[in-house]
């Protein structure tokens, strides 16, 4: 694809990427950001272009992607559960490895939760995403979201009360 085939035919749906990328990322500065790294991205490979059947559902895809992953870099910036307990400088070692302890609990039975379950509580639990950005996603349905986030949970506290209790009862 050349220079001019570009301008013709892949800038005006610089407007169409941005809605895209407002209604995913809700700040308009980040959709901009999102359309001109789109954009970028699409010059880097504007030789394979042409081999497209559809580039203007090709460039919403890569638009979506970059989005998600421009979403997924923002919630990495959060503390990770371990790293907010080894910050805290008020607790005594003896609590500091309680907490470590617990994380480490919680994070195996979460592995054990079923699929959904187990993605939708470490995307609202861990990662930080709201629910309409985990919707944006994973396309579920908000009943769907709430029911399994509620059931993993649920899950979650009633296996580590019971691993609890098993060490409390040795002892």
């Amino acid at each position: 694809m050349t220079i001019k085939e570009f301008k013709i035919n892949l800038l005006p749906l610089k407007n169409k990427l941005f809605r895209l990328s407002l209604s995913i990322l809700n700040n308009r500065d980040d959709a901009e950001d999102a359309v001109q790294e789109v954009y970028i991205k699409i010059w880097k490979m504007h030789e394979k272009l042409n081999n497209l059947k559809n580039i203007e559902a090709f460039m919403m895809t890569v638009t979506r992607n970059q989005c998600i992953d421009k979403l997924k870099s923002k919630r990495n910036r959060f503390l990770s559960l371990h790293d907010n307990i080894a910050k805290h400088d008020f607790l005594n070692p003896h609590k500091i490895t309680e907490q470590a302890d617990l994380v480490k609990k919680v994070k195996q039975v979460m592995q054990q939760l079923p699929e959904q379950q187990r993605t939708i509580v470490h995307m609202r639990d861990v990662e930080g995403y709201n629910y309409e950005e985990i919707i944006e996603i994973t396309g579920w349905d908000i009943n769907y979201l709430r029911v399994n986030l509620s059931r993993g949970r649920k899950k979650i506290k009633e296996t580590i009360n019971k691993l609890q209790q098993h060490e409390t009862a040795r002892y």
